[in-house]
């Protein structure tokens, strides 16, 4: 078994020790810098994202509220994984009690499972609002909206919840974590003994919940690519199209390209500890923080609630410096 230090099962307390990345004394402070500075974007922009939408009553609509919701996720994965890697390249505090290991890891995996829930159930409700245009709000009601929000969160965490309830009770044998944050994979490998059923959850349930998410949004954009093209010559059709399904597709496809590379890296063995534990976060440090970025461009409503806002704090800060 890999990571394997005791024959015998360790007792609580268990504090394990995060590998994280091998840096020199030189390196550590820039790699600090660039952990802040992405840690401060995630924080700024998706709450920035989230107060705006929440703020204006204006913003109010279902697509809104999805971006909110996906914006709250971003904050939790960016959260989860980089706070501990700041403190560990600030202090070089490497340890980590065995509670506060599971919290991150199920905080990580929630956000790995809500942004692809969150994100089909955006896709169905623009098919919607592309295909079925009249009967958009009567069928996004205020309560079907809330249902499906709710949804999405409850069915990331009920297949979360189950997968680390399937690890209770699982003796230990090791303490050190060969990676820059906890998984549940990185946790089981110290595992005094295999665990297939667990094994077996954990893939059955990631390529079931990345399936039923990938059919949803290809039925939603099939459907909208076929309402364009039997709409030919209606040129605000294509344009709302667009407008609406361009922001949620690339962000979409950016998590989808970041998920690819961590499991890709992990079948280069040539390649360095250190560009695989790199690679293995791209995914929870990149969408995040490019997330609101692409939908505070993309989203007019947005973009011009954002400009009102910076015109009233410049307009009060001068009328405030000349009284």
């Amino acid at each position: 078994m890999e990571n394997l230090t005791k024959l015998t099962p360790l007792k609580q307390p268990i504090v394990f020790e995060l590998e994280g990345f091998e840096v020199t004394p030189d390196q550590a402070p820039v790699l600090l810098f660039l952990a802040l500075f992405n840690y401060m974007v995630v924080l700024l922009a998706n709450g920035l994202v989230m107060s705006i939408i929440v703020a204006d009553r204006a913003l109010h609509r279902p697509m809104n509220v999805f971006i909110c919701n996906l914006a709250a996720c971003d904050l939790l994965g960016g959260t989860a994984v980089l706070v501990r890697l700041i403190m560990y390249l600030a202090t070089g505090q490497k340890r980590i009690a065995y509670g506060e290991a599971i919290a991150q890891a199920f905080a990580v995996h929630t956000y790995g499972a809500a942004v692809q829930t969150i994100l089909a159930t955006m896709a169905y409700d623009r098919y919607l609002a592309v295909c079925e245009p009249l009967r958009y709000h009567a069928l996004m009601t205020p309560a079907r909206l809330l249902f499906s929000w709710v949804l999405a969160w409850v069915v990331a965490l009920l297949c979360i919840g189950v997968l680390f309830a399937l690890n209770v009770g699982t003796p230990l044998c090791g303490t050190v974590i060969k990676h820059v944050y906890c998984s549940n994979r990185s946790i089981l490998y110290l595992a005094c003994e295999p665990t297939p059923i667990n094994n077996i959850y954990g893939l059955s349930m990631s390529w079931s919940l990345s399936t039923g998410c990938f059919v949803v949004i290809a039925f939603s954009y099939i459907k909208i690519l076929h309402a364009c093209l039997k709409n030919s010559n209606d040129g605000t059709m294509r344009r709302k199209a667009f407008q609406t399904c361009a922001s949620h597709l690339v962000i979409y496809l950016i998590y989808q390209i970041g998920s690819t590379i961590v499991i890709l890296s992990q079948r280069f063995t040539s390649a360095s500890p250190n560009l695989k534990k790199f690679f293995s976060i791209l995914f929870v440090i990149i969408p995040p923080a490019v997330n609101p970025v692409i939908y505070g461009l993309v989203t007019k409503e947005l973009r011009t609630s954002l400009l009102k806002l910076f015109k009233t704090k410049v307009q009060s800060r001068t009328l405030f410096s000349t009284s």
